[in-house]
């Protein structure tokens, strides 16, 4: 039986232009000063703190988008009175677009049932929680489980994604909400331990990442080989020429955040339960969802945010869509007493390697120096997918640590994970409603990127459930998403 994971709200959304943001404002409202550049790189902006505890409604800096009209974004071969249900029209429009009928349909007990307790479904179950809903957030196995792709212990959150800012706004505007959630945590969810990445050359994604936070008034240190040097000693710099540094990220403790995040929302009042909920099948309506011990559950909007599931849950519309495939971590001990691969010596990195991607993490709360291979893996099930590390992960790993962190070439291996990216064709998101049921949201495919933005997509998914937005922003729909892998987003 597939195991569902799960999925994300915010007013006015991001927008992919790339014209100057309005004054001088930040992404939460704070006054900022002058933004200069000069050899040293970019200095901090002066800021004027103001006081935002919570997560909030607002903007991706302050950006409305430029919408497509609804065509733009639906799958080919269907119309808009498809796509929408039909009769009644827009006036009748209710939820995530779904027009209400006046049959003797039953009462639904939920407003909105979410499907999947993973990055994406607990954000969109707080923020509908938070706009008046009642909620109902499932998972098969459990909040960030051992085989969801929102478990394990760390994720990076970065701003730097290129000529991507649409995935800049999305980093920078979820960062306030990780903030609060890691202070109503017993322990961090974010360590503001900075994100280092390194390249070999002034590569176009180096001269657009700089371009992006400029343009953005966001701070990003461009540092030269001697200062990488300077600073990072236990790294060897060969093959390097600059380093783009953003003091203000740091990592994520994943599988603790979104546990604490559905704690924090069972205590507002939303509801969570164990359940695994049977694929719907080729219904003409989705007016229910079964789960395999046999009950029926109902409400007006369901968002399905099932992480590499989602394939098995619709076959029929992401079948072919969704590429899961099985990504090896590995986590090395430090010599004992060696502090130079502390959270307080190293940031979180990732050497881009002419396009071969490294990344890693220091040793956080004494787990180990994490370290991964960005590449895609092979296809893998989630449920059936041995999870075991390859010999040649391995082998690949100490070698590449020869490479540039030779202290720690032949240190034991305490630790090893086999996860999974859920990949769309080209790395961009999957937000988008089910091309037959105007009252289901499908959201995932965050292709090896996504849990950073989970408070943007929760957001962002949320309005379009309430209906407080009515379009789907292109590259996020369904339309775009091929059945060959290209990747484009990194």
């Amino acid at each position: 039986m597939p195991k569902p994971c799960i999925g994300p709200m915010e007013s006015t959304v991001f927008s992919t232009s790339r014209s100057r943001v309005p004054g001088r404002t930040s992404a939460r409202g704070e006054v900022m000063g002058t933004f200069g550049l000069s050899t040293g790189g970019y200095h901090r902006p002066v800021v004027c703190q103001q006081e935002s505890p919570r997560p909030r409604q607002g903007s991706f800096l302050q950006k409305r988008p430029r919408w497509r009209s609804l065509s733009a974004s639906m799958p080919p071969g269907l119309t808009r009175r498809e796509l929408i249900g039909g009769a009644l029209g827009a006036a009748a429009l209710s939820a995530v677009g779904a027009p209400r009928t006046a049959a003797a349909a039953p009462t639904p007990d939920w407003d909105t049932i979410v499907v999947g307790a993973g990055v994406f479904g607990a954000w969109t179950a707080w923020h509908l929680h938070r706009s008046g809903q009642r909620v109902l957030l499932l998972d098969a196995s459990g909040p960030a489980n051992a085989r969801a792709s929102s478990g394990g212990e760390s994720r990076m959150t970065r701003t730097i994604y290129g000529a991507d800012d649409v995935y800049t706004r999305m980093a920078w505007d979820s960062l306030e909400d990780w903030r609060w959630l890691s202070s109503r945590a017993g322990l961090p969810v974010f360590h503001p331990v900075g994100v280092l990445m390194f390249f070999g050359r002034r590569e176009p994604f180096v001269v657009q990442s700089i371009d992006a936070h400029r343009r953005l008034g966001l701070r990003l240190d461009v540092l030269d080989r001697g200062e990488l040097q300077r600073r990072y000693p236990q790294v060897s710099w060969e093959g390097v020429e600059l380093g783009l540094l953003e003091p203000d990220l740091g990592v994520l403790m994943a599988r603790r955040a979104v546990q604490t995040l559905v704690q924090e929302f069972v205590r507002a009042g939303g509801q969570s339960r164990l359940a695994s909920v049977v694929p719907p099948g080729d219904v003409a309506a989705l007016d229910g969802v079964r789960t395999s011990a046999g009950e029926t559950l109902r409400a007006g909007s369901y968002v399905f945010a099932c992480g590499p599931w989602l394939p098995k849950v619709f076959p029929s519309v992401l079948g072919t869509r969704i590429f899961p495939t099985r990504q090896e971590v590995f986590f090395f001990a430090p010599d004992e007493g060696d502090d130079r691969f502390s959270p307080a010596r190293l940031p979180g990195w990732a050497d881009f390697n002419d396009g071969d991607i490294y990344y890693g993490m220091p040793d956080l709360e004494s787990r180990g120096f994490k370290i991964a291979h960005d590449a895609h893996g092979e296809r893998f099930d989630p449920d059936t997918g041995d999870r075991r590390v390859s010999a040649a992960g391995l082998d690949d790993m100490r070698a590449y640590l020869s490479r540039r962190f030779p202290a720690l070439a032949h240190r034991p291996l305490v630790e090893s994970r086999v996860c999974q990216y859920e990949n769309s064709s080209n790395g961009d998101l999957l937000i988008d409603r089910h091309p037959r049921w105007a009252n289901a949201l499908l959201v995932g495919a965050g292709s090896g990127h996504g849990f950073k933005h989970g408070p943007a997509v929760g957001r962002y998914a949320a309005e379009l459930v309430t209906g407080r937005l009515a379009r789907v922003e292109p590259r996020f729909g369904l339309a775009g998403k091929g059945e060959v892998q290209h990747r484009e987003v990194h």
